[in-house]
């Protein structure tokens, strides 16, 4: 006798798994939108205010790194636009156009940031190297997670979903790491900013809002993953429980 508590297209624990899932979608959603938007206005806004000292992002990475006794690491340009970053693969600081030579306050601050990574990589920062070390795990579970986890829900599989589910936890959980890495970054950023006066107190403040406005896409990215692996967790407990208490 056919099961319609149990079959059907997934049951109750894929509509709590979907509803709950709507629901908290909405406000990630907008938070996330929220954030791109803050980045793009405060990066336009501050890329537009040259700052009294005249230094360039490159310098401004660069003072970063004396100031914690980081040397050896270059500093060159790359195209783009916020394609900024910290290679540690060549120990190398990668600066886009519109602030390896530019001489605004939000060049200083995105410039100052990339040296807090390479500063964290020089010292051992424990989240950091953390990090590193789950690089390999995290892009198998970019990979195949979803493939496992579209064919468990398709096939009722719930050895395959687990395993989909186990494999998506460990992006989530780079996620999760990844947001101390980025906040002690900006920190270190900021503290050298104001320590060395690269900028005047009201300068730092715009490249704190540039900094502070990057770091909420990292807790948007962290809150939709959690989202989506709830999601999963839910679907996964919902087809176990029905299906145990009928017999199976």
């Amino acid at each position: 006798m056919l099961n319609y508590y149990g079959y059907g297209y997934g049951g109750y624990g894929d509509f709590l798994a979907n509803n709950i899932y709507v629901l908290l979608l909405i406000p990630i959603l907008l938070l996330s939108f929220w954030a791109q938007i803050q980045v793009s206005s405060n990066f336009q806004k501050y890329s537009r205010v040259t700052n009294r000292r005249r230094l360039t992002g490159a310098q401004a990475a660069e003072e970063v790194l004396r100031a914690h006794g980081v040397y050896h690491v270059p500093i060159r340009p790359c195209r783009g636009n916020l394609t900024d970053h910290y290679d540690p693969r060549d120990n190398t600081i990668y600066l886009s156009d519109s602030v390896y030579q530019s001489a605004t306050i939000a060049a200083v601050g995105v410039a100052a940031h990339e040296a807090g990574h390479a500063v964290q990589y020089a010292e051992g920062y424990g989240p950091i190297r953390l990090r590193s070390a789950i690089v390999p795990a995290t892009q198998i579970g970019s990979k195949f997670s979803f493939i496992l986890l579209l064919i468990g829900i398709l096939l009722y599989s719930q050895t395959l979903l687990l395993a989909g589910i186990l494999l998506f936890s460990v992006t989530t959980f780079f996620q999760l790491v990844t947001l101390p890495v980025e906040f002690n970054a900006s920190a270190r950023a900021m503290e050298t900013i104001r320590g060395r006066g690269l900028l005047d107190d009201e300068e730092a403040d715009g490249a704190r809002k540039v900094l502070r406005a990057a770091a909420m896409t990292y807790v948007a990215a962290l809150l939709m993953s959690a989202l989506q692996l709830l999601r999963f967790v839910l679907i996964f407990l919902g087809r176990g429980g029905r299906r145990g208490g009928n017999g199976e």
